[in-house]
């Protein structure tokens, strides 16, 4: 039975070469990721977020399954547990930000769940610069999401919830990669995410007929959003401290607004703009400000 520590090295231990190795390799886990929920976006007026997220969690349950190949026989209780939370976790990140981007647009959807990583970069640390990065990410948000006439309550709910998920998901992988070896936990919650949706996707396709090309922008999605992060991740948390990967979950929130203008044609305004600048901007000082001290190791 796999019961090995995977202990992660100590901050400082990392040489400038594997920093802008990881760069890279975070930086086009971000841009797969946007591009994938994008490209996903365009199924919606066919199957709508939940088919999408159905036929996302399939391919990214055959992918992952396929490149780990977790020995499920030999997990112990202590190994499932956190395995089993990861499951539930993704499945319902990935429909509530579905649902969100279809109903508050792609950069609004993916900033308010960037605050998930934010919080557990700020939980880390007890200093003055991280409280003061918390309330700037804070006025930030409530700029962005200030009370109208025509505010989405319901997708900033959805979207607020996809930000539990991803705090909860940074956590469990992190736990994951230390219990069990490669990709076999990442490849077992897979796997059992895509269980899970099998009857949502079957009624949902049933009730809406799925086009070849509706099919095609899903499953890329599964790709793009899922199965290449998700190994990404994993490993990442696994090689490199919290703050390093802190600092480049911070493009998401602007990588997400670009692609939905390029190819959703979603254009923000300029003071949504400006928040998204200082929730990225706070995140960034919080984890490169010096004298931080990573406790989640």
């Amino acid at each position: 039975m796999q019961t090995t520590e995977h202990a992660s090295p100590a901050v400082g231990a990392y040489p400038e070469q594997a920093r802008w190795a990881g760069a890279a390799m975070l930086f086009g886990s971000g841009l797969s990721n946007q591009v994938g929920a994008a490209i996903g976006a365009l199924a919606f007026p066919v199957i709508g977020p939940a088919g999408v997220v159905a036929m996302r969690q399939w391919v990214a349950g055959i992918v992952l399954l396929a490149v780990g190949r977790p020995r499920i026989w030999t997990f112990t209780w202590r190994q499932w547990w956190p395995v089993l939370l990861l499951a539930l976790v993704f499945g319902t990140m990935n429909l509530s930000l579905y649902s969100a981007i279809n109903r508050v647009g792609l950069g609004l959807a993916v900033t308010l769940e960037f605050l998930g990583p934010l919080a557990v970069a700020l939980s880390t640390s007890r200093r003055r610069v991280d409280v003061a990065c918390a309330v700037v990410a804070g006025l930030g948000v409530v700029a962005l999401t200030r009370p109208q006439p025509t505010t989405d309550y319901l997708g900033i709910g959805l979207s607020l919830l996809a930000a539990v998920c991803w705090a909860s998901y940074i956590l469990l992988n992190r736990t994951i990669g230390r219990r069990l070896p490669g990709a076999e936990g990442s490849a077992a919650a897979a796997g059992l995410s895509a269980l899970m949706f099998v009857p949502v996707g079957v009624v949902v396709l049933v009730q809406h007929p799925p086009t070849f090309e509706a099919l095609a922008r899903a499953g890329a999605a599964g790709v793009l959003c899922s199965a290449s992060p998700f190994l990404v991740d994993l490993f990442a948390l696994r090689r490199f401290p919290a703050h390093f990967f802190g600092v480049f979950m911070s493009v998401n929130p602007v990588l997400a607004a670009l692609v939905g203008l390029v190819i959703l044609g979603q254009s923000l305004e300029w003071s949504a703009w400006l928040s998204i600048g200082a929730i990225v901007a706070a995140n960034a000082v919080s984890v490169l400000a010096p004298g931080r001290r990573d406790a989640t190791g």
